[in-house]
């Protein structure tokens, strides 16, 4: 029997075929990548902290962040975010968290598909946020039952991709050939095609009553939207882009420019406007009306410590009073008024970790060793702190894998523009969307918690102490 080519090794074909495939549908992504890799240089050769933060992990930290990407998807039904599934399975992918932007305006609900264990990060952290559309949130019934009929018709996976799903199911896994076969047929998925599906007056009443909706409804399949590199100074990177050509939005997402960076910062530029074209009257692609669609852009995020809950918490809490003194501000101005309003927010990684408020992951010093354990405390919290004072044990910030749904919110609505509603009710909807995923999400921080508990066990059983203690 053939050796199955290990899902870890799936997802790093994949990633970079789909690399690959955007830089030739979307030029300006490969000018993206040469930038944040100069930013990046730039950034390790000044910071010689930095630098040697990087030299701790043996470089595998920098060989991660050179081929590190998230892309992002927009389903359009239950059936379609099920079988998603199913492929990210094959690349060793878990659906973590569930993020609802109803709240801000957008009507979808999702999940990011990722690997969760650390070997698997390590080796390639590639993520997809992946959307599914709500239709009962379109308001108008004809137009809802509309969606729902034209979303049924279309299949967004070739055959040959669910032969080889069935195929995962039955035999554990894929050979060589098939993986290849995989990549292939997993890509035409997220492939861009420029011919819509429905009228130039369908695509409009969609567009009207959002441009989502349009985006997710009226063309072939889930089109990657942005694929996103990671830069180590996003300030940098924002600042230098119209040098390169390239015009960013006027805001950054997420918390402000720190000296112990935390979640996610997330830059984009405009959304493309690319010709489409509709069916001609008999349903044909050749002789149809010639229209426009705006719905691709370039993304770069930089991504910082992972919160605890009580951290996320005290985040949550002062981005929402942030939005009485930024709103209405842009650029540095509103970057300005953002620091002053999480001044109480710890910037140091002593106190981050000492209160609790972000997860860190633990490593014994090369050569340490412990001389007197009886004069350690006998607290497990008490006693690591003990050890890391004496440089024993290092403490680093656990990077966060993960979303955060206001800047997502804000990514898509800087691309998509502002028509539409800003905001649509709350409504408890996780129940319905793992129904159709056929899973239930993980959780992003038991995954955090779990990792820090992994690191802190190990150290511990290496330099001899029990891990109860």
């Amino acid at each position: 029997m053939a050796r199955h080519v290990s899902f870890d090794d799936i997802r790093t074909r994949f990633s970079s075929a789909m690399s690959d495939m955007y830089r030739t549908e979307v030029p300006q992504y490969g000018t993206l990548l040469k930038l944040v890799a100069d930013i990046n240089a730039q950034t390790l050769y000044q910071d010689a902290r930095g630098d040697a933060a990087l030299a701790d992990r043996g470089g595998s930290e920098m060989a991660r962040i050179e081929i590190e990407r998230h892309g992002a998807i927009r389903l359009g039904t239950p059936a379609e975010l099920h079988t998603m599934r199913r492929v990210f399975a094959v690349m060793g992918m878990s659906p973590v968290g569930y993020y609802d932007l109803a709240p801000a305006g957008m009507p979808v609900h999702a999940t990011a598909f990722r690997p969760v264990d650390d070997e698997a990060l390590a080796r390639n952290p590639f993520r997809v946020f992946t959307s599914l559309l709500r239709l009962e949130l379109i308001e108008d019934e004809a137009l809802r039952e509309r969606a729902a009929n034209i979303l049924e018709r279309r299949q967004i996976f070739t055959d040959r991709l669910m032969t080889l799903l069935d195929r995962v199911d039955s035999e554990g896994g894929l050979n060589d050939e098939d993986a290849t076969a995989f990549v292939i047929e997993a890509l035409e998925t997220f492939r861009w095609h420029s011919h819509a599906t429905v009228d130039a007056e369908t695509y409009h009443a969609f567009h009207q009553a959002h441009r989502l909706i349009a985006d997710v409804v009226c063309f072939r399949g889930p089109h990657i939207n942005h694929l996103t590199p990671r830069t180590l100074d996003i300030d940098a990177t924002q600042q230098a882009m119209p040098d390169w050509g390239i015009t960013p939005k006027a805001t950054i997402e997420g918390p402000p420019r720190r000296r112990c960076p935390i979640l996610l910062r997330q830059t984009s530029f405009k959304a493309l406007e690319e010709p489409i074209l509709f069916p001609s009257e008999n349903g044909g692609e050749r002789g149809g009306e010639r229209g426009t669609h705006t719905a691709r852009f370039g993304e770069i995020e930089q991504r910082g410590a992972a919160l605890t809950r009580r951290g996320r918490k005290r985040y949550d809490e002062l981005l929402a009073a942030s939005r009485e003194v930024t709103h209405g501000l842009e650029g540095e101005a509103q970057q300005r008024a953002l620091r002053e309003a999480f001044h109480d927010f710890p910037d140091d990684e002593t106190t981050l970790r000492r209160e609790g408020l972000a997860w860190f992951e633990y490593q014994v010093t090369d050569g340490a060793s412990v001389t007197n354990a009886e004069a350690l405390p006998r607290e497990r919290d008490a006693r690591l702190e003990a050890l890391i004072e004496q440089g024993v044990v290092r403490a680093r910030p656990i990077t966060y894998e993960d979303f955060l749904p206001v800047s997502a919110a804000g990514i898509f609505r800087s691309n998509l523009g502002d028509n539409g509603p800003q905001h649509y009710a709350a409504t408890d909807s996780r129940a319905d969307f793992e129904a159709a995923l056929g899973a239930t999400v993980e959780d992003e921080f038991a995954l955090y918690e779990q990792r820090s508990e992994r690191s802190l066990s190990a150290c511990l059983a290496q330099l001899g102490l029990a891990s109860d203690a």
